[in-house]
């Protein structure tokens, strides 16, 4: 098996750039703070890591759902959520507003997934899972465009030698 040496383009912006680095983190505490369920912001997290095809975010939320206690089962399913009896409704919900706010089609998320959500999540919740979606699709666009490695936001320790 032959392996492809990556790199980034640069250092992680954030850290060029620390003032945006402390800005995202207290809009991440803030949606810790909401009251949604760690493991439904990181399923949201993955999928929309998924759709975008940053390698970088999927490996990062991976590993943070199984920190959360989240199943290798129920993450392996993350991408077939739709056909797979894992998911509450609640996180089917989660999981469907944020693929349609992550691929806007017609240039808008459907009312009848917006009103799927609001039925599952009080305000603070709902407004958390909006912010949560928007930023990791940030986070995102960030690793895309700098090409961010994979695997490289962990300890040396906990890169697989493999």
């Amino acid at each position: 098996m032959q392996t492809t040496t990556m790199q980034a383009r640069m250092r992680h912006p954030v850290f060029v750039l620390p003032d945006a680095m402390q800005a995202l983190q207290a809009l991440g505490k803030a949606l810790h703070q909401a009251g949604l369920p760690l493991k439904t912001l990181e399923l949201v997290n993955l999928r929309a890591s998924q759709i975008n095809g940053c390698a970088f975010c999927v490996d990062m939320h991976a590993f943070a759902a199984q920190e959360a206690g989240e199943s290798l089962e129920r993450l392996y399913a993350v991408a077939v959520w739709r056909e797979a009896p894992f998911f509450t409704d609640s996180e089917r919900a989660a999981l469907a507003l944020t693929e349609a706010a992550t691929v806007f089609e017609h240039g808008q998320v459907p009312d009848e997934v917006w009103n799927e959500a609001a039925a599952h999540f009080d305000e603070d919740q709902l407004a958390a899972l909006v912010l949560a979606i928007g930023l990791i699709n940030l986070w995102n666009r960030i690793a895309i465009t700098t090409r961010m490695v994979a695997g490289s936001w962990r300890q040396p320790a906990a890169v697989p030698t493999r």
